[in-house]
């Protein structure tokens, strides 16, 4: 086991993974390697790594396929087990290209399902006026909404602000997923909910504090406002698709419908890729259409 530690320790050290994301690349490959153990009838080395066929990798697939494990499951351990290998030639100077090159199951696009202009202000006002609550908590969770919404933050990175960002700047430096950090610029609505959210909370918002508090003053945790959506949506009549992180695909669905460039979104997202931004273009692919008709050269 010890290519699959230094596996992890690259994806820990230098990749910066979040820590999520590294569990599952060693859940996946831990069951790779131990597969490949009995397969073999010994440990796997960076070298037999390097010589197995790809009918040794459909062998452990299929295996994990008669567990009973999906087609996005099947798709996500190809995938681990390919991260592997292009850090093995990174490393070692191994190809495999038999690996390289296999496929996995083909899987149906799932298109993000953002909620309207119109709902999205509905459960940020909603948010700030529930007559059960504290007047700061109210100001906490229209503020956090506000982050979501109006300046595609994900919860984690809403939840990551501290004590030091307040009052927000025009330009906020966001570090997200893989330590990718970028600047997220702020419309006036969202800092004016923020600031007004440090106005009333009553602990003290030292410059390493957490920004968001929860009742008790310990740092928000994210379920809180999973449960506060979930509330809104019943309150407001939205469906179950409805989630913070719909919030945060509406900034970028609605965006595109107004006519943004697709790559300032990429940026504003922090997708490291700009395929994952273009599942949004399906969302909106009327829109699309006028854009390319009216910016080709041919058109």
């Amino acid at each position: 086991m010890e290519t699959l530690a230094a596996f992890v320790a690259y994806l820990t050290d230098e990749r910066r993974m979040a820590e999520k994301t590294v569990e599952a690349y060693q859940s996946d490959l831990a069951g790779f390697f131990g597969f490949l153990t009995q397969h073999l009838g010994e440990p796997p080395t960076p070298q037999r790594l390097g010589n197995l066929r790809a009918r040794d990798v459909r062998s452990f697939l299929a295996h994990r396929r008669r567990d009973g494990l999906s087609d996005a499951s099947i798709a996500r351990l190809l995938s681990s087990i390919k991260a592997l290998y292009r850090w093995l030639g990174r490393t070692y100077d191994i190809e495999n290209a038999e690996i390289a090159y296999l496929q996995g199951p083909k899987r149906p696009q799932r298109l993000p399902r953002p909620v309207s202009v119109e709902a999205a202000k509905d459960l940020i006002a909603e948010a700030g006026t529930d007559p059960d609550s504290e007047a700061w908590i109210n100001a906490r969770d229209a503020a956090v909404l506000s982050l979501l919404y109006g300046a595609g933050l994900r919860i984690s990175e809403a939840l990551s602000l501290t004590g030091a960002d307040i009052p927000l700047p025009e330009r906020l430096r966001i570090t997200g997923k893989g330590g990718k950090v970028r600047i997220v610029p702020l419309i006036p609505v969202v800092r004016e909910a923020v600031d007004a959210y440090a106005g009333l909370c009553p602990y003290n918002l030292g410059r390493s504090d957490a920004l968001f508090r929860g009742a008790k003053g310990g740092a928000l945790n994210p379920r809180l406002i999973q449960g506060l959506v979930q509330k809104l949506r019943a309150v407001l009549g939205l469906p179950s698709t409805a989630t913070p992180h719909a919030l945060r695909h509406a900034f970028a669905t609605h965006l595109l419908a107004a006519g943004a460039d697709l790559r300032a979104i990429q940026t504003l997202l922090g997708h490291a890729s700009l395929s994952t931004t273009q599942v949004y273009t399906g969302v909106d692919a009327t829109r699309l259409r006028d854009v390319h008709s009216a910016a080709h050269p041919r058109a």
